[in-house]
């Protein structure tokens, strides 16, 4: 059996984050990510402008990820990219340019979905020990586009057992902040208004939808119709009640998760659970489900924060694990907007 290490380049730009990483097997040897704050000014992702930015960043994001790494190219392996899903112009600025350097370097070439990416970004390992999980387990992956519950019984045997009817919970977040007037992204700052507020102070419905699926637009509506009858009547009222306002948003989100990972965990009986996805980094979803978890005797993974985010890492994870099956990509392969884990 070889043991040469596998070094392996990745690149994951499938919305407005242009990363790139290096990886020594599962080893994180370098992570360098150029965020894109144009989009700030028009209270969301505009798909245009963020393909423009990725065009601009993803030559200095791979140079210097490559140069942290304290390697040469010729050391490469493999290169991994981010096929899909995402905002297909940001899509094929990655994939082209992953391509390009397969071709120009002579080396294989290893397509990554980019969900199985947060799923798997638990196995990455870096300057911190940590506990990972083991098969099975339920992932749940929550961010501004997915939320899915999967059953996982191997790095590629993923099967979704819930996933939203509607909107994604980081929708949710930051639709909701957007009706209080927060900037985009403004599920942060429900996050951060949240600590000083009463989780309870205002009840809003949650959404009766049957089996592990999810739904979170018609609490958007109830949120938009309060927050209009009651700024109506007093027009300071956001102002003046903004903490209680956010930590019963946040609440009310984070109910609605917690009990479908109670109901998940009772039907597949499987009792590890390893959240991925941006909007694993809001506290109020990482205590509750810490503390979910001690009670009902789940064993909880949470990612940590620079993993939780989009990243190259986890891209580079997946794609040691697909050279490791000689599961490389064609020249002619495309992006991919829509595609299922």
């Amino acid at each position: 059996m070889n043991n040469k290490p596998v070094y392996l380049l990745a690149i994951e730009s499938s919305c407005d984050d242009t990363s790139c990483a290096v990886m020594c097997d599962r080893r994180k040897l370098s992570l360098t990510t150029a965020g894109q704050s144009v989009h700030q000014a028009y209270g969301g992702v505009v798909p245009e402008l963020a393909s423009r930015a990725h065009q601009q960043h993803i030559v200095p994001v791979v140079h210097q990820a490559i140069a942290q790494a304290n390697i040469d190219k010729k050391d490469l392996s493999a290169i991994a990219f981010t096929r899909g899903p995402g905002l297909l112009g940001s899509l094929l600025v990655g994939t082209s340019f992953a391509k390009s350097l397969a071709l120009g370097w002579n080396i294989p070439l290893i397509e990554v979905n980019h969900l199985q990416g947060h799923v798997l970004a638990h196995f990455i390992e870096d300057q911190t020990p940590r506990e990972i999980p083991e098969f099975p387990f339920l992932a749940v992956t929550i961010s501004g586009g997915h939320t899915q519950i999967i059953e996982v019984h191997s790095p590629f045997d993923f099967k979704v057992i819930g996933q939203t009817l509607d909107d994604a919970i980081g929708e949710a977040f930051d639709k909701s902040a957007k009706i209080l007037g927060f900037d985009y992204p403004g599920g942060p700052l429900i996050d951060h208004w949240a600590q000083s507020g009463n989780p309870y102070a205002y009840n809003f419905p949650i959404p009766k939808v049957s089996g592990l699926d999810f739904s979170f637009s018609g609490l958007k509506t109830s949120i938009l119709y309060f927050i209009k009858e009651q700024t109506t009547k007093n027009q300071y009222f956001i102002d003046q009640h903004r903490a209680d306002l956010c930590a019963s948003i946040q609440h009310t989100i984070v109910s609605i998760l917690i009990k479908k990972i109670h109901a998940a965990v009772a039907q597949t009986g499987i009792t590890q659970v390893a959240i991925g996805g941006g909007v694993s980094a809001n506290s109020g979803v990482r205590n509750a489900l810490k503390n979910e978890g001690s009670a009902a005797g789940w064993t909880t993974y949470i990612p940590p924060f620079e993993y939780c985010t989009d990243n190259a890492a986890m891209i580079g994870i997946v794609g040691y694990f697909k050279y490791l099956e000689g599961q490389f990509s064609a020249q002619n392969i495309s992006a991919q907007a829509r595609y299922p884990i």
